[in-house]
């Protein structure tokens, strides 16, 4: 029986085919079929070559004047420099010079224009590609991620966030694409609650119980498979599968060195968690950095916070990089708005969707270009004007999903991003 949920278009070619691909082209043939990535070194090179993604979601809305497009010396621009960065020409905030010394691995987009100030609505925007409408619910970018790139080999989850707070419930953020694409919601550090067996329960019986299951579903599929019962089986088979691999959410396997130096505060442990999780191939992984909601005291509160942000991310980026990992890793530094240019009485800065930024770098990425400008106060953008949906379109091209294409659920088609916008082409590699 064809379960019709799942989707059967071509944004399932992932990086799996198009490894065995390169294998083929290069030699002409796999001498010995598959048995040669059996082999440690073909297996660790084959993990290499999977796309994976990473989302900084800087919540509240990070000042673009006090990050990746300052303006000093003019009225808007507030007290802090800009400095060079390992970019010929390309300047960054002073508050960022760890992350300037690494520039050459991102790209700036400054013509962001999503013409929206309110914290709810930016956020789905920015996680959505689409702004929000009562016709319909979009699910988020790392729902269309993980299932555009699910071959249906791993029962790991797709799709995690890791918070301060998660406790390995699921999220509400996939909408028509089904709960296998929700996100896992995981503290740093910390395996999803319950994911360990009873000590009671000793191997030989769970075994034994396991294959009864087994027994059970498949006489019961026989005769009255649904979507609905293949789901009920695909959480069985990921809970299983996340009680034999919970090593991979354990911080205390990484070395105090690395804890060290990616920083003794959640922020640094979330930026190692989200190394190690794509280390162990996990496609998508979010972590949030907040909260940069300034209206008040601006300038503090970015010196304090992109000061906690700065060395994790560089270090992030570094060991991506020094690890193979970066070349099949988009990452994307985002927001759900900007600032305003213009400071308040409070020396804060208000909500500003109509010019701000958004860094990203890795796979399928023009590293160390700038695409698009603010006029000299940035009050908006007078070069190559952006919205969300042109950045989802840009973040799935990246990741090799044809984002042009359609989802088939259910029998009916789903628009994978925005038909109505195009991906910032001279971005894509």
């Amino acid at each position: 029986m064809k379960c019709t949920y799942a989707c059967g278009s071509h944004e399932h070619e992932i990086a799996r085919r198009q490894f065995l691909g390169s294998v083929a082209a290069g030699t002409g043939a796999v001498i010995g079929g598959l048995g040669w990535f059996a082999q440690p070194a073909a297996a660790s090179q084959l993990l290499k070559q999977q796309k994976r993604m990473i989302v900084v979601r800087m919540a509240g809305g990070l000042s673009q004047l006090e990050s990746w497009d300052p303006k000093p010396k003019t009225e808007t621009g507030g007290p802090f420099r800009s400095i060079p960065t390992s970019v010929p020409g390309t300047h960054i905030s002073e508050l960022l010079p760890h992350t300037a010394k690494i520039m050459q691995h991102l790209s700036l987009v400054r013509g962001v224009n999503t013409n929206n100030g309110d914290h709810g609505k930016g956020t789905y925007m920015m996680m959505t590609g689409r702004r929000k409408t009562p016709a319909s619910d979009y699910p988020e970018l790392g729902a269309v991620v993980a299932k555009g790139l699910d071959a249906g080999e791993s029962a790991l989850p797709g799709h995690i966030k890791v918070t301060a707070s998660g406790s390995g419930s699921r999220g509400k953020d996939s909408a028509y694409l089904g709960p296998k694409y929700s996100s896992m919601q995981l503290n740093g550090g910390k395996a999803p609650a319950n994911s360990s067996r009873s000590s009671s329960l000793k191997d030989d019986a769970a075994q034994r119980r396991n294959e009864f299951r087994m027994l059970a579903n498949n006489h019961f599929s026989m005769q009255r498979r649904t979507a609905e019962t293949d789901a009920y089986v695909q959480s069985f088979e990921q809970a299983k599968e996340l009680m034999a691999k919970k090593e991979i959410f354990d911080l205390e396997k990484e070395s105090k060195k690395d804890h060290e130096r990616y920083g003794d505060h959640a922020f640094g442990r979330h930026c190692l968690l989200a190394r190690r999780l794509v280390e162990n191939d996990i496609p998508f992984v979010q972590i949030t950095h907040s909260n940069y909601d300034t209206h008040n005291e601006n300038f503090n509160f970015h010196f304090e916070q992109l000061g906690e942000f700065d060395q994790p991310f560089a270090t992030l980026i570094g060991d991506l990089v020094d690890r193979g990992l970066y070349e099949h890793t988009l990452v994307v530094v985002l927001s759900e708005f900007g600032r305003t240019p213009k400071i308040n009485a409070r020396y804060g800065r208000d909500h500003w969707g109509k010019a701000w930024s958004v860094a990203m770098g890795g796979v399928g990425i023009q590293n160390g270009a700038i695409i698009g400008a603010t006029n000299d106060k940035g009050t908006e953008v007078t070069d190559r004007e952006v919205d969300c949906g042109h950045l989802f379109h840009t973040y799935l091209r990246a990741m090799g999903i044809r984002s042009h294409k359609d989802f088939e659920i259910g029998g009916r088609r789903f628009p994978i991003a925005d038909p109505a916008v195009e991906p910032i082409h001279e971005l894509l590699a």
